[in-house]
């Protein structure tokens, strides 16, 4: 694991370096208060990530917001409901098949306003 050294009132404190999943680098400040006394101030929290997350990408400045890799506009101009409950569900996009094999037989046989209820 990388580290980088911060050096305080004659103290070298060793702090990790964390890798995004986009490749970001960040470094991990967790212990800053315990072992120095210091905080850190960051106006605004125009540098500041709040959490670590597996499934989620922001970055404000670029106007970037990703969910498990797929670009939220995307998400939002191609995708229908029932892909997007099946991706909060299972994770990923319904691939052709599984839409055909599972959500096909709902659209003939239901009343529009069920569809979506009785698959989820």
């Amino acid at each position: 694991m990388k580290e980088v050294e911060l050096k305080i009132e004659g103290k070298t404190l060793k702090l990790p370096v964390i890798e995004g999943t986009m490749g970001e680098k960040a470094i991990d400040i967790t212990s800053l208060r315990k072992d120095t006394g210091y905080i850190t101030m960051d106006d605004g929290y125009q540098n500041t990530g709040s959490c670590q997350s597996a499934i989620t990408f922001i970055d404000g400045e670029k106007g970037i917001l990703k969910y498990r890799g797929i670009d939220i506009q995307e998400l939002a101009a191609q995708s229908s409901f029932i892909d997007t409950a099946y991706l909060l569900i299972y994770g990923e996009l319904p691939k052709h098949d599984v839409k055909k094999r599972v959500f096909k037989p709902f659209e003939r046989t239901l009343h529009a306003s069920r569809r979506y209820d009785s698959l989820l």
